[in-house]
């Protein structure tokens, strides 16, 4: 009987041993197969993070412009802020060698979602209690240089189209005027007279044609010509009167505060129904400085603390009870005095300020 140690010398042995070592080469082959596959799907994971990167990194030069599209269409820095976002994932996704400018598109693909926001709000807003004023923006949203962002400064760059002073001017009398207009009078003005979008692709995001769309500027760039402050003062004029106004209105000082205003001027508050607000603007000195004072003196208010800080490129008034933002004033500032008062209570609308406190006033 042979021995096992014979086994290695019988005919069957040296098949045995090849087709051993077969499989074995078989089996590595497989897992350096199954490695490389592996380094493969790493390899294209990482070039495709580098590219989400890349492109992340991209749209971040464009996003502020974007935000600022949204925001004068829709006056909500919080709904602003979404659209952008949803117009984001949508670049994700496009097949961005067929743009041919990708500034163009992107500004058109988010006036076409912050019109669609506009649309389903529509029956929020018609409920809404009392008048509806803009959110206000912080100082460095935009990224717009303060000097520029002011209503004054806008002034300085000449009588030229009121496109120009809106293209460098969140301010909010002028977002109150772009209220004044159709949804898509506001998006056509924004569009082309502050970001020079041409009629052509104006007319694509509207769904209209270049001709209708120049027709839409146009008729939006008369109506704000004709609604716009006219007598603007100076940055340090404005501050000037803010801190006048501020300082009487601590005093209950009712002739300083009177002394401040323009015989017609006109507030208008938005307490969204939560916070005291007057339901109609307030037309006439007197009576818009006795509606202020009587709110000074609520309860609710008591012990209230406030300063001029810096919203929308201009200097505005901030009101805190304790530790809580509960009122944002801005005034309109002419040669003739205070034209007007816009008064933010809503705490929704006040939300995305908790940054602001009262150590920072000034």
């Amino acid at each position: 009987m042979p021995s096992l140690a014979d086994a290695s010398s019988s005919p069957a042995a040296p098949v045995q041993q090849a087709a051993g070592a077969e499989a074995a080469g078989a089996e590595a082959d497989g897992v350096q197969a199954a490695g490389a596959e592996a380094d493969g799907v790493e390899a294209d994971g990482a070039l495709e993070r580098r590219e989400l990167d890349r492109l992340a990194e991209e749209f971040a030069t464009w996003r502020r412009q974007l935000v600022g599209a949204a925001y004068r269409i829709l006056g909500s820095v919080t709904d602003a802020e979404d659209v952008v976002q949803e117009v984001w994932l949508r670049w994700v996704d496009v097949d961005r060698e067929q743009v041919r400018n990708r500034r163009a598109y992107l500004l058109t693909t988010t006036t076409r979602l912050a019109l669609n926001h506009v649309r389903s709000r529509q029956r929020r807003r018609e409920s809404y209690v009392g008048p509806w004023l803009p959110e206000p923006l912080p100082g460095d949203a935009l990224g717009l240089e303060p000097e520029l962002a002011s209503t004054s400064a806008a002034r300085d760059l000449g009588d030229g189209p009121a496109a120009v002073e809106l293209a460098e001017s969140v301010s909010m009398a002028m977002l109150v005027v772009l209220e004044t207009l159709s949804p898509l009078e506001r998006a056509a003005f924004v569009l082309h007279e502050v970001f020079g979008v041409p009629f052509d692709e104006v007319g694509e995001a509207l769904g209209r044609s270049p001709a209708a769309a120049r027709q839409l500027a146009s008729r939006a760039r008369s109506h704000v010509q004709a609604r716009r402050p006219r007598q603007l003062v100076d940055r340090a004029r404005h501050r000037q009167v803010t801190e006048r106004f501020l300082e009487a209105a601590q005093n209950g000082d009712l002739d300083g505060l009177l002394a401040t205003m323009a015989p017609d001027v006109v507030l208008v508050s938005d307490g969204g129904g939560v916070r005291r607000a007057a339901l109609r603007p307030i037309v006439g000195a007197e009576k818009a400085v006795r509606w202020l004072l009587a709110v000074s003196e609520k309860p609710e208010v008591a012990g209230y603390t406030a300063g001029v800080v810096e919203l929308n490129g201009e200097p505005a008034l901030a009101l805190w009870v304790g530790d809580v933002l509960d009122t944002v004033a801005f005034l309109t500032v002419e040669e003739r005095g205070i034209t007007g008062v816009q008064a933010i209570r809503n705490p929704e609308k006040l939300a995305h300020l908790g940054h602001l406190a009262p150590a920072t006033t000034t």
